[in-house]
């Protein structure tokens, strides 16, 4: 064989090796088979393309059956769900002029000043009640609810309660899509709601979100010292316009009446408040049947228990609420033998955790019903007294309650150290004093002449330096305390970090004389 035989030989192996290799490789990458000329028109794919994760079936199926009940929610509950505008004009009186000057002077004449409101409220009967905020109507000349339908009506009020902020409208129609009742007291922290309404004017809006707490109270809303508030948070959005529609769980059943924003731009911020529909249930069945609520009292100031309530009365947890004060000397729980400074652990045997419970389960009784009071008391005593509930003073101030190193020395200075304070006995030239004067005359006390900005009582007692003060300790630890003679052998068993319950008298214009009796707990040092 010639050398040249064998060179061509020896390349066309190489060739051939070179191809084996060539189709192994681009077998690696997958490339596209052509069967066809056509296959070189195919358009190639983005070098970049991956093929996306498939989501779990199970994911997948959850989550089209959450998003079906919210469509299946919101078609069912809108019809029953009613837009409504309210009017007041106030009427200004002309500027009286020289009988014939009128037409020279027209701008004198004032016109009336028309002021409109609107918000939400939702069907609870066909025959035409409606149920809302009294915000929504309160003062109006005029109300006029719009339909899911796009009907219009002129609507009667039946009646409103500030103290609940709930109202009863009606009009005249029949048929009417009625909503479903909850029962709020089941509701759960957590668990998915949709509140429904005109925020803003856009009518019928839907928004969900979760019960993000319930019993808040929002004293920047109370209307008076004697309102009722137990409300549910939720984070659904809620704007204005969305007062008085209907906080709605995932059964398409009301458990609320959607009623404030926590905002400080007066727009939606994260936070809305409902109240119980098991609440307004009951105020509105008033309202139907008589036009007001008529409510009992027990006659006490009260507030939840601090960790120095449930130290002194040997509450293991914080939990109850605290009897602050009586409303006058007739009070229903004083005429039973409630005390300052008593915590309520208990009504008619159902445990009571804070105040906003306690104010919805009395506002549920009626004048002239007893219930049964469970107490805590200064050492642990635990008491159970029957309170026969009173008529509310009058409709315009109804309500269940006022939502109100260890030293060896024994001298009275050191004893007043323990609590931080600095006291002077009350003597009879303060009685030229007309402040004073009826502290005087139910027995004189201690006046608080100075409070230690770093001492248990910092805040929690007026001095004389306060506004309104100073507070008058009338007993310690239920032993009368008219002398610091007496005050430091009140406190002579008292070591640091026992809880001291003072009974003070306090400057208020509330009460007849000026001065409210209260319970103040300090723990001292």
């Amino acid at each position: 064989m010639s050398v040249r035989t064998r060179d061509w030989l020896k390349f066309g192996t190489l060739v051939a090796i070179a191809f084996v290799f060539g189709l192994a490789f681009a077998s690696t990458l997958n490339l596209p088979k052509q069967t066809s000329a056509t296959a070189s028109i195919v358009s190639p794919q983005p070098a970049a393309a991956v093929a996306a994760t498939p989501i779990p079936q199970p994911s997948l199926k959850a989550t089209a059956e959450l998003g079906d009940a919210f469509v299946g929610i919101a078609d069912h509950v809108r019809p029953e769900v009613v837009f409504i505008r309210s009017q007041h004009v106030e009427r200004a009186q002309d500027q009286r002029l020289p009988p014939g000057f009128e037409d020279f002077f027209p701008n004198l004449r004032r016109r009336p000043q028309v002021e409109q409101g609107s918000g939400s409220g939702f069907i609870v009967s066909p025959d035409g009640y409606i149920l809302t905020n009294n915000h929504v109507v309160a003062g109006a000349d005029k109300v006029t609810v719009k339909l899911y339908d796009k009907r219009e009506f002129t609507a009667k009020v039946v009646g409103t309660d500030p103290n609940t902020d709930v109202a009863v409208i009606k009009i005249d129609a029949r048929n009417l899509p009625a909503v479903q009742y909850g029962n709020s007291d089941s509701a759960r922290v957590g668990e998915w709601v949709l509140a429904i309404g005109n925020p803003l004017e856009f009518n019928f809006t839907v928004t969900a979100g979760i019960v993000s707490a319930k019993g808040r109270v929002l004293y920047g809303l109370q209307q008076s010292r004697y309102s009722i508030q137990d409300f549910i948070q939720t984070d659904a959005a809620i704007n204005p316009g969305n007062s008085g529609g209907p906080l709605v769980n995932i059964r398409g059943q009301v458990i609320g009446i959607n009623a404030a924003i926590a905002s400080e731009t007066g727009y939606y911020a994260g936070y809305g408040f409902a109240i119980p529909i098991n609440l307004a249930r009951t105020v509105m069945d008033q309202l139907v049947k008589t036009g007001h609520v008529e409510r009992a009292v027990m006659g006490i100031g009260i507030l939840d228990a601090d960790e120095n309530d449930a130290a002194a009365v040997g509450l293991k947890q914080i939990t109850g609420v605290v009897v602050k004060s009586y409303s006058d000397d007739d009070s229903p729980a004083k005429k039973a033998g409630i005390q300052l400074g008593d915590v309520i652990v208990a009504l008619d045997g159902e445990p009571i955790d804070n105040t906003p419970q306690l104010q919805q389960k009395v506002a549920f009784k009626k004048p002239g019903d007893a219930v049964e009071i469970t107490v805590l008391r200064q050492g642990g005593e635990r008491k159970t007294i029957t309170v026969r509930l009173a008529h509310a003073p009058n409709d315009a101030d109804t309500d269940v309650a006022k939502t109100a190193s260890k030293s060896k020395s024994d001298n009275a200075s050191t004893k007043e150290e323990m609590l931080g304070i600095t006291v002077q006995p009350l003597t009879s030239d303060d009685a030229q004093n007309p402040r004073l004067k009826p502290v005087i005359e139910r027995g004189g006390g201690l006046a608080v002449t100075d409070v230690a900005p770093d001492g248990p009582a910092f805040q929690r007692l007026r001095s004389t330096d306060d506004p309104g003060g100073p507070d008058i300790i009338v007993a310690v630890n239920g032993v009368p305390t008219r002398s610091r003679a007496a005050l430091r052998e009140a406190l002579r068993k008292v070591k640091p970090g026992d809880v001291v319950t003072l009974q003070v008298l306090s400057r208020t214009g509330d009460s007849s004389d000026g001065w409210l009796g209260q319970v103040v707990r300090i723990r001292a040092r």
